[in-house]
Formats: structure tokens, sequence, C-alpha cells
């Protein structure tokens, strides 16, 4: 689920602004962003230096350190972004956009509940497809760009064993690793997939 724009005023004085793939947007406790275009994970780390991906979010999510407890927290461009930072006080369905980042928790929970790693990977991929993908000949394409290391992190894996993984999910047709680090999935395939 999508929050559309029309949950968000638009005063006169805001500005979009633009980020490079792996800056940070600045965390405020009395504004959020709302992203035009790409790719934004929320983060935070364990302790023991545990990167936990909180959520990934794009065109039309409002996102920003109001929505979370965790400390320490962040948003990371996964790709380009253009943002608009947003007053608290200028949201108008505050509760419209908790529900979405609710959805959006469980959704990741359940990813990372599966027992085997090759699974819990192909429901990321099939999640990132049709939240974010691009239907081609082939399958449906997942052009965000992530690294092994950010499809790692999203899982709770290493990034040696994902390498691995969709290295087993490519040789077993399920997938297809392009160039650039884009991926297509092959859902027809996917019902055949042993649990």
């Amino acid at each position: 689920m999508t929050i559309s724009s029309h949950f968000i005023s638009r005063p006169l004085d805001r500005t979009t602004q633009h980020f490079t793939a792996r800056s940070l947007l600045p965390p405020k406790s009395d504004q959020v962003w709302r992203i035009e275009s790409g790719i934004v994970r929320s983060m935070t780390w364990l302790e023991d230096g545990t990167n936990v991906v909180l959520g990934i979010w794009g065109a039309g999510s409002t996102v920003g350190k109001p929505f979370s407890s965790r400390e320490p927290y962040q948003l990371e461009c996964v790709t380009r972004v253009e943002a608009t930072p947003i007053p608290l006080t200028g949201l108008t369905n505050f509760s419209e956009i908790l529900l979405n980042h609710l959805h959006q928790a469980e959704a990741l929970m359940e990813i990372r509940s599966y027992k085997r790693v090759d699974f819990m990977l192909l429901q990321l991929l099939t999640w990132l497809a049709q939240r974010f993908g691009q239907e081609v000949e082939q399958g449906i394409l997942i052009d965000l760009r992530f690294t092994h290391l950010d499809l790692a992190d999203a899982i709770g894996a290493t990034r040696v064993t994902v390498t691995r993984t969709l290295n087993q999910l490519q040789q077993n047709g399920m997938i297809e690793c392009l160039p650039l680090k884009r991926i297509i999935v092959h859902e027809e395939r996917l019902w055949h997939y042993e649990i």
C-alpha cells in the first residue's frame, strides 16, 4: 500500500531536494520526507554493528525519524533520490502513513521468519518485484541496484550466503542476474520451488 501525495499538505515554501546514491536524508524530529523519486531504506544497527533494515521506500512514501523509536536511526538513499521535507504540522493523514509503515514492517517480519535463506531471499525478491518491479518479457525486472550486502542486510544474512544463494537461484532458473546489479524474477517458476 503506497500513501499518495494527497495525504500531505503542500505549503508554498517547501523545496524538493536531490540526494546521491548512498547519501543520507537528514533526520529531524519535527520533519518527515516525502519521496518523490528513487529508493530509500530506513535502518538502525545493533551494538555488534549488525545492520537492521526497517523499511524500503519508494516514490509516494513518507518517511522520517518521527515514525521510529529506534536509536540510532538513518535514512539511506539506495539510488538517486528526490525528496521533499514536510513539517509534522503539514501532515493531514498521519494515521494512514503509520498504517503504511505497519504493513511494511509486517511484510519484512514475515520474510525474515522463514528458516531457509533461499526462501527468505526469494520472498524478499518477490516483494521487491511487486513493489518496485517492471514487467519485462522474461519476468519482472528489479532495477534497484541493490548490492548483495543490501539484500543480506534486509534478511539478516551474510553477504557471502546471499551471493551463494543468488547463484543457486539463478542456476535453478528462479531468477536472472543482470549487469548493474539488476535482477529478473521468474514468478511463474516460483510456484514450483520447494519450501
